[in-house]
């Protein structure tokens, strides 16, 4: 698959990029979501300046990073945990 030339616009800005053709969708999701969000943040609580927009929808994008990675590191933990007790049981199983 080739790479396709796109704009995306991003807080009434626009930005020129070269993405493969599978990741354009999802590019242009991402533009429309960060978009809503300076709108949210915008609406909500009537901060006008881009960049103090852009800060919020950036942080707000951390915040939910980080909880993500911790709940999947919770999950394979738990994953893990169950894998052990299983193989416990195998080995019990195999040894009678």
């Amino acid at each position: 698959m080739g790479e396709l030339a796109i704009k995306i616009r991003i807080a009434e800005r626009e930005y020129p990029m070269r993405v493969k053709e599978e990741e354009e969708e999802r590019i242009r999701v991402v533009g429309k979501i960060l978009n809503e969000r300076l709108r949210f943040f915008k609406d909500q609580f009537g901060i006008q300046d881009k960049q103090d927009l852009l800060a919020m929808v950036a942080f707000e994008t951390m915040v939910e990073k980080l909880k993500l990675e911790e709940e999947r590191a919770s999950h394979l933990s738990q994953v893990g945990q169950q894998l052990n007790v299983l193989e416990e049981l195998l080995s019990t199983t195999n040894t009678k």
